[in-house]
């Protein structure tokens, strides 16, 4: 077979291969699917010939060096015009890589879609998990595809690197340990909003070490994001053509769930989302707004519908935001606010904002609608729940000073802490009296 006439053959084996490698989970099987088709098109195949379609399969060039570059975030094809990766807070850079011809564009393309599932192949839209976690969004058109790649983390951020990054304090950072865990009795109901690429996914899953060992989270998403690694019950949702966001948080409720993460929240799963509130359930997710009170005008308004009244069972609203700085964009929490009640419209008791001009965010104020709540079903005083998350700020910076700063070192202290919180703080140092058990 000449080299002209193995590559056409190989393109042939690539069509075939569409939708077929989502499932395979490792080398073998991989070497299996191609091995299987390619002896269907050519039975005298070689076993050197099936080894380079398995390695040109996993060869995304020119974007390889970017897919393993935990400091992209974003990557973008623009067809054959250019490629430009997202580096935080770098924002936005064209590289010098590109797709030069359309035949390359073409072959590039199929390679992504080997690994979309089954029921998302055959489309001109659709979405894709490629075998290092990163997930791709590729649309075809008559001018040539564009694909967007959302790049996986290995090491997701933690909350004391967001503390390091700026974009947080440790008393915000306790605040939302207070939210996330509700004193083992009533976690806080929270929405996390921004714009897009503002980092509320990368929040939300922060909120992940926090989370109680025996509590039973089941998330749902459109793609997976969030990485559960901390919790040992849990079931990860996603949607696809069969199943929506809305079926899918129906029937979370019959799975017994403690607290439900959903990825966002934007359309009609809004009302199923404060139906699981309403029974009790905890909820946590992202919702596209810029402000607070911006979140509650999006709830309101259709396609979510949800009555004002149906607000009041939302406890906690959080905005990040991208920033402009002297040379770059970084990334900071920009407000948060409490629903405190309803009148002629949802009431909102902000506790911090972040002043733009002065770049600078107010100080924290203490919880009041939801300490206030949290203080009625523990029997603790006000002043004992705020003497608590000072506390658990001290901690926090504590654990940074050590060097305990990923997601499980964190989540693991955590444990220790709810078992025996005075032997917990002995541990890193510091003074054990006032704790509440």
């Amino acid at each position: 077979m000449s080299e002209e006439e193995f590559y056409d053959f190989e393109e042939k084996v690539f069509e075939e291969l569409e939708g077929k490698m989502s499932d395979a989970e490792n080398d073998s099987s991989i070497y299996g699917v191609v091995e299987k088709i390619a002896k269907t098109f050519n039975p005298s195949i070689s076993q050197e010939q099936i080894n380079h379609i398995v390695n040109d399969i996993s060869d995304f060039s020119p974007i390889n060096k970017y897919l393993h570059d935990e400091q992209v975030e974003d990557i973008m094809v623009n067809g054959t015009d250019n490629i430009f990766v997202n580096k935080g807070s770098e924002g936005e850079v064209k590289v010098p890589e590109k797709l030069t011809t359309p035949k390359e564009l073409r072959r590039f393309v199929k390679k992504l879609s080997m690994y979309a599932t089954a029921n998302e192949a055959h489309k001109h839209i659709y979405d894709i998990h490629l075998p290092n976690g990163s997930r791709a969004n590729v649309v075809k058109s008559p001018r040539g595809a564009s694909v967007t790649i959302r790049n996986f983390k290995k090491h997701a951020y933690s909350v004391i690197d967001l503390v390091n990054f700026g974009e947080l304090n440790y008393n915000i950072a306790a605040r939302l340990w207070l939210y996330s865990e509700g004193l083992k009795i009533r976690p806080a109901n929270m929405l996390v909003g921004g714009t897009p690429g503002s980092g509320k996914t990368t929040l939300l899953n922060a909120m992940f070490s926090f989370f109680r060992p025996e509590e039973r989270v089941v998330v749902v998403e459109d793609t997976y994001e969030l990485n559960t690694e901390t919790q040992e019950n849990c079931v990860r949702l996603e949607t696809n053509l069969e199943l929506s966001l809305e079926d899918l948080l129906k029937n979370v409720l019959r799975m017994r769930p403690d607290m439900i993460v959903i990825g966002e929240v934007r359309g009609a799963e809004a009302k199923d989302m404060i139906s699981a509130m309403t029974i009790g359930k905890i909820v946590f997710s992202t919702i596209h707004a810029s402000n607070t009170r911006d979140i509650v005008n999006r709830l309101e308004q259709s396609p979510m519908s949800i009555n004002s009244n149906a607000i009041n069972l939302i406890d906690a609203l959080m905005v990040v935001s991208q920033v402009s700085m002297e040379k770059s964009f970084e990334r900071r929490v920009t407000q948060i606010s409490e629903v405190s009640g309803v009148e002629t419209k949802v009431l909102l008791s902000d506790l911090y904002l972040y002043d733009y001009k002065t770049k600078k965010g107010s100080p924290i104020l203490p919880s009041i609608t939801y300490r206030d709540a949290l203080a009625r079903l523990t029997g603790y005083t006000p002043n004992e729940i705020l003497g608590e998350e000072n506390r658990r700020a001290k901690i926090l910076e504590a654990l940074n000073k050590l060097g305990v700063r990923d997601l499980r070192g964190i989540n693991e202290y955590c444990k220790e802490y709810y078992d025996n919180p005075g032997k917990a703080l002995q541990k890193i140092g510091l003074e054990s009296a006032g704790t509440l058990s």
